[in-house]
């Protein structure tokens, strides 16, 4: 059996149509169609990863995952939304969503963007990446148990947090602009659409940069993008 998917929507033809071709690419799916439900549902299920409308009966999108985060259930989440509202998509995105997709949308694309967050977020990795310490001042960041600290504190991070931290530690001292970012850690084009990286880039800065009497990590570098260096301190 594979991967298992939690569809959460109140649209039964919607549900059908994911159920129907999420199953057909191999995924074991189970459904919810109300925000209460879903709660319930991660809880019982544990999914690999959720499918999430933002307008719910109950309890909303935003909340269920305003809800996970606050648990620190980091099962990753994609969100859709039926309208094209830029507030909606950075909204979710604060929250700890890690993509999101508009209605109408293609199935072949969900499935495409299902299997891209999964490769991110799967912990099991190949013998070569899967001892990978990478260490830029007190940040430590461990690969094969997908965890870093800061300090020897551990970081509250979401999986695609995780996954920015990790490129731009792997690539420290470089300047990475957000295209070469929206690439390498989405691993398809957004349209476009950069300012997924800055909302993921100021999440990482609020749980790495909390002193700002403490040195600062992520820099950025006007007109281009963002590298990760060794410590500064502000001036």
């Amino acid at each position: 059996m594979g991967r298992k998917i939690l569809v959460v929507d109140d649209e039964q033809p919607i549900v059908t149509l994911l159920s129907y071709n999420l199953e057909k690419a191999g995924f074991h799916v189970v459904t919810a169609h109300d925000g209460e439900e879903a709660l319930v549902k991660v809880a019982s299920e544990q999914p690999a990863l959720i499918i999430l409308d933002l307008m719910l009966p109950k309890l909303d999108g935003v909340d269920v995952c305003k809800r996970l985060r606050q648990q620190q259930i980091m099962t990753p989440i994609l969100m859709l939304t039926a309208r094209d509202d830029e507030f909606d998509k950075v909204l979710g995105l604060e929250l700890g969503a890690d993509d999101y997709m508009t209605k109408p949308f293609s199935p072949r694309e969900v499935i495409a963007r299902v299997k891209a967050i999964l490769r991110r977020t799967e912990i099991v990795q190949p013998a070569a990446e899967s001892s990978e310490r990478l260490v830029v001042g007190e940040l430590e960041i461990f690969r094969e148990r997908y965890e870093a600290t800061i300090g020897g504190k551990p970081l509250e991070l979401t999986p695609k947090e995780f996954e920015l931290l990790l490129y731009l530690a792997r690539h420290k001292g470089r300047v990475l602009t957000r295209d070469q970012l929206l690439s390498a850690v989405w691993n398809y084009e957004f349209a476009g659409d950069t300012r997924i990286v800055d909302v993921h880039i100021s999440h990482l800065r609020e749980k790495i940069e909390t002193d700002t009497k403490k040195p600062m990590y992520i820099k950025t570098v006007r007109g281009l993008g963002y590298k990760l260096e060794e410590p500064k301190r502000h001036e």
